[in-house]
């Protein structure tokens, strides 16, 4: 177990500081409840660096389908619209994917597998 530790804290050691912060937005914003709720709070912490922050900002800022609100603690309120869902899922990405727009058997019944 102190060796698995060990382990982490060297992988952390060896990550800069603008992997270690994205990796943590990254992972707020992907969080379940966030992802319930559209929007998350990101909070500077001491081993952020001003750098690192103000370029994670601004490549939030840059990506279309966030809203970034500063607010006055220091904290960015992140939120985006849900993405709009048609058709059913699995079946719809199938379809693009494989080039079927229908069902290959609707047209000629007698030619049905079953």
């Amino acid at each position: 177990m102190a060796r698995q530790v060990e382990a982490a804290q060297q992988e952390r050691q060896g990550m800069s500081g603008m992997e270690r912060l994205s990796l943590r937005v990254s992972e707020m914003i992907n969080h379940p409840v966030a992802q319930l709720q559209r929007w998350v709070l990101i909070h500077r912490i001491d081993s952020d660096g001003d750098q690192e922050w103000e370029e994670a900002l601004s490549q939030m800022a840059a990506t279309d389908e966030l809203e970034l609100e500063h607010r006055e603690d220091g904290s960015v309120l992140v939120r985006w619209e849900e993405l709009e869902k048609t058709g059913t899922p699995g079946v719809d990405e199938w379809e693009q994917d494989s080039g079927v727009k229908a069902d290959p058997w609707a047209a000629n019944p007698d030619t049905s597998p079953f």
